[in-house]
């Protein structure tokens, strides 16, 4: 029978954790070179040897064991709590060796909690390029537990730690007898009393739990009153403790490092990576690359993914024609080609486009510039009531809101936490680049600015700056309103930089592009068939007359003859308009009209708030039921162009154009976004007001540039 460990992997941020997860367990897990990337807990199986498996937990980064953020808390709990699910039957404490002094006070800290821990020292390599070189053996010493080099990125080291693993699990590491400082001597009394009500697996354990009571959720109500009445009575001060306890630990850290550890002089040159930052960081030069590498984004966005989006664009075009041909003319026929075939190709188009953001979007966090973007915007973030680490959460919403909402626990600072949840959704995320990608192409002329410059390009990327400048613009507003008065600090370890990892991208483009495919295209073709059966059938006392008069005159038509295909085209459309779909755009249709939108857009933005990019494919199936038969092989983008008003004018203007893609900038389109706001603040009050102030947003804009532009 199989033994079975659970194992935390615990450390600083950007330690390589995350990268150490990946190796054990084998899972393509995306890992970002960016502190605090990881927000929930993480678990795997990972076979450690013959007989032996592990059940592994990659836990949120944090700098120490007192918690400050919401991610912190989880690593907190699982290690203080010994009546928790996930306790740990073994600690892997991944720590940086070319920052080893400050990794070392979380090491001591998880080493006096008495549980098996291992150390696992990764960037080795960086530690010998600052010069500094590390005696293992004595450090193992000194620490009292077993310290392993490794390089997850290489897989280097990786066979000796789960040696390591084997030999801890048969007890023959055993935990350290003595605390690496005299714990008891903090706060002898308070310890006592917390281990008679707890069972706390040791004075340090206990110590925190005096820290802490108020907030731990393992603690019932009877535990924490015990508790509260013993500190009163002992006059527990947890402040004079704690820097009491970090001040004796960095005493014995001092001396560790003195005898295990070479540093170089401090006046040796400076490592790559700080040199690239003078330049990368400067004052205005700086600014200026980032507006660059933000440009050569969205440009790449439109030139790579032009040419595979037009096959699939003629690819999906020609299936349609075909299968209208060889086919037989019925109902499954009509719901298999205008249903689920036009859904299909509504969002099959884009996958290149979404492929090719994630991946960008992966080499900028790999490399360590996502870092740099953070420390650059921190001042200006400031001025509107939010600090730098409110950028990697907006960063992350160009992608998707929901994972960068959730990336918000990293925020200490409530109130800049909560304007950043209520901003982030007005970042422009991939969803709405079907919905731009379409805009762009059937208004905006393929043409170059000064010769070089793509206007499409150009449009898609004043979009996604328009939303960053509107999020930080509300943010301001939000900064007055917001009751929350509390100290804000912006502290951030700058990683190095490294060449990406090329498989790490690709996997992240497939596991990105997948999730689109599976997730989006699942919501779009179930709507797309709705939609299809709302835009075929309508009331018996609409249709029937329409049916009556049509059928008499195609009968009387010639066959095959530009008349009957006239009529054909009227039938239908008149059909359409007067189906359950029709009847539904058109009822709305007063309201959005001062906006340059007709019923079909209507539609379009009632099925699109399930998610956005539900709007191409809500398109797709209208226009696929509302055309003749013989026009399938046409693409949407050609339909959509080909489109007429009543009074024969086209649909698609400039002014509509422009139109539509500011109302999706800036409205909440999107119930998933809705629900994640709901669980992060725990309030519907929130994601309420979202809804109202983006909506408003969206009209409002929408509205002025049509009036203008008309």
């Amino acid at each position: 029978m199989q033994a079975s460990l659970n194992i935390a992997l615990v450390g600083n941020p950007n330690s390589g954790k995350s990268s150490l997860f990946n190796v054990l367990t084998g899972l393509n897990q995306k890992v970002s070179n960016f502190p605090g990337v990881t927000v929930d807990k993480k678990t795997g199986h990972a076979n450690i040897a013959s007989g032996l498996a592990a059940n592994v937990i990659d836990l949120p980064g944090t700098y120490s064991l007192y918690p400050k953020s919401a991610d912190e808390y989880v690593t907190y709990d699982v290690l203080i709590n010994v009546n928790a699910s996930e306790a740990p039957d073994l600690v892997i404490i991944v720590a940086d060796a070319s920052n080893l002094k400050r990794n070392l006070l979380f090491c001591s800290q998880i080493i006096d909690l008495k549980m098996p821990v291992i150390i696992a020292l990764t960037m080795m390599d960086i530690a010998r390029k600052k010069g500094v070189e590390i005696d293992l053996d004595g450090l193992e010493r000194e620490l009292g537990v077993p310290v392993v080099a490794i390089n997850p990125r290489k897989n280097k080291g990786v066979a000796e730690l789960k040696k390591i693993i084997e030999l801890t699990a048969k007890g023959n590491y055993a935990v350290p007898a003595r605390d690496f400082i005299n714990n008891i001597g903090l706060a002898k009394e308070s310890i006592e009393d917390v281990k008679k009500y707890t069972n706390s697996r040791s004075d340090y354990a206990a110590l925190h739990v005096a820290v802490n009571s108020d907030e731990l959720n393992f603690l019932n109500g009877g535990q924490k009153l015990a508790i509260k009445n013993a500190l009163q009575t002992n006059q527990f001060n947890k402040t004079k403790v704690q820097a009491e306890e970090i001040m004796q630990r960095y005493a014995r850290i001092k001396h560790i490092m003195k005898s295990t550890v070479v540093e170089a002089d401090p006046l040796q040159k400076q490592l790559r990576s700080e040199k690239i930052d003078d330049l990368l960081l400067h004052r205005f030069w700086g600014y200026v690359i980032l507006l660059v590498v933000m440009f050569l984004l969205f440009q790449s966005i439109f030139w790579l993914a032009s040419y595979p989006m037009d096959w699939i664009e003629a690819g999906f075009g020609q299936l349609s024609g075909w299968l209208t041909n060889i086919l037989p003319n019925n109902k499954v026929t009509d719901v298999f080609i205008n249903g689920i075939l036009a859904g299909v190709s509504g969002f099959a188009v884009f996958v290149p486009q979404i492929a090719i953001l994630f991946g960008l979007i992966t080499i900028l966090e790999d490399s360590g510039y996502m870092a740099r973007i953070s420390f650059l915007t921190d001042r200006l973030m400031r001025q509107v009531g939010l600090n730098g680490k409110s950028v990697m959460p907006l960063i992350s919403g160009v992608a998707c809101a929901v994972p960068a909402i959730m990336a918000t626990r990293t925020i200490e600072n409530k109130k800049e936490r909560l304007i950043t949840i209520l901003v982030t959704p007005l970042m422009s995320c991939s969803a709405r680049l079907p919905i731009y990608t379409v805009m762009i192409a059937l208004v905006v002329p393929d043409r170059r600015v000064f010769g070089i410059l793509g206007l499409q390009g150009l449009v898609m990327m004043g979009l996604y700056l328009l939303g960053f400048f509107m999020a930080i613009t509300i943010a301001a507003l939000m900064k007055l309103f917001v009751r929350i008065r509390e100290k804000s600090y912006f502290i951030m370890e700058l990683p190095v930089y490294r060449a990406p990892r090329w498989k790490n991208v690709g996997i992240t483009m497939l596991e990105k592009s997948k999730i689109f495919i599976t997730d989006a295209g699942k919501v779009i073709v179930v709507i797309s068939v709705i939609l299809w059966f709302l835009a075929s059938y309508g009331p018996g006392k609409r249709m029937e007359p329409i049916h009556q008069k049509y059928e008499q005159l195609i009968a009387a038509a010639p066959k095959d003859s530009p008349e009957a295909d006239s009529l054909n085209h009227l039938y239908r459309s008149e059909k359409l308009s007067n189906s359950y779909a029709g009847i539904l755009g058109h009822t709305i249709e007063p309201a959005i009209a001062p906006l340059g939108f007709d019923w079909k857009v209507g539609i379009a933005l009632i099925t699109s708030f399930a998610a956005r990019e539900v709007f191409v494919g809500t398109m797709a199936t209208l226009y696929s039921v509302g055309e003749n038969p013989n026009d399938n092989n046409a693409t949407l983008r050609e339909k959509m162009a080909a489109a007429k008003r009543v009074d024969g004018t086209p649909v698609y203007t400039l002014a509509t154009g422009v139109s539509l893609m500011l109302f999706y900038a800036f409205a909440m389109q999107c119930m998933s976004t809705m629900a994640i706001v709901r669980r992060e603040t725990k309030s519907w009050k929130f994601p309420l007001i979202q809804l109202v102030y983006m909506t408003g947003l969206a009209y409002i804009f929408s509205l002025i540039a049509f009036q203008i532009l008309k």
